[in-house]
């Protein structure tokens, strides 16, 4: 039986807190009860945890890349060929999906990496209103020079690890492709 507000301790707290917030949702005060649900945020995540470590150093590993290498190009790009020769054709709708871009954005995007012949777009056979985009072999050539690009510019940043540290990472990027870069995409274009 879940708990109702009243009940003694946390689960009574946190029971007050829930009814609080969708009373404020449906009196119009949402702006309140994101408050209240960001207090309650702030108060009881102290340590941001692996995960959110994690992703705020890859963040930082893609600035500092970007910035040492001055390379300009848009990441959305690296994104788009980086899904395109994991997960193949794609159609452009599924393809900004993955790339977490715009529809519009991406089909921009598409026409400027066809300019450069790093895509090709063609009909789609199942349904010719909609394009699909195929990596070519130049993509794939830009891909692995970005790719070794960045591993060059990196490299310095990890030359003093030992060994356990190495190996440390080392398991952690196996672990991490293993739960995101391996996991295949559902009809939307986003990983399942």
């Amino acid at each position: 039986m879940a708990p109702t507000v009243g009940d003694g301790g946390a689960r009574g707290k946190s029971c007050r807190r829930d009814a609080d917030i969708r009373y404020r949702f449906a009196t119009g005060s949402a702006l309140h009860a994101c408050v209240i649900y960001l207090r309650y945020i702030v108060e009881t995540v102290t340590d941001p945890g692996p995960i959110e470590t994690i992703i705020s150093a890859a963040y930082s590993l893609g600035r500092i890349a970007a910035h040492r290498t001055g390379n300009d190009t848009p990441a959305a790009q690296w994104r788009a060929l980086a899904t395109l020769e994991r997960y193949g054709a794609l159609r452009i709708g599924e393809l900004a999906a993955a790339a977490r871009t715009t529809q519009p954005g991406m089909t921009r995007l598409i026409g400027q990496m066809t300019d450069e012949a790093l895509v090709t777009r063609s009909p789609d056979p199942e349904d010719s209103r909609a394009t699909v985009v195929r990596i070519t072999a130049d993509g794939r050539g830009a891909l692995a020079r970005w790719r070794a690009q960045l591993s060059e510019t990196l490299a310095p940043l990890f030359a003093d690890l030992t060994d356990g540290d190495r190996a440390a990472l080392e398991r952690t990027a196996q672990v991490l492709s293993e739960r995101t870069i391996d996991a295949p995409l559902d009809a939307s274009g986003r990983n399942q």
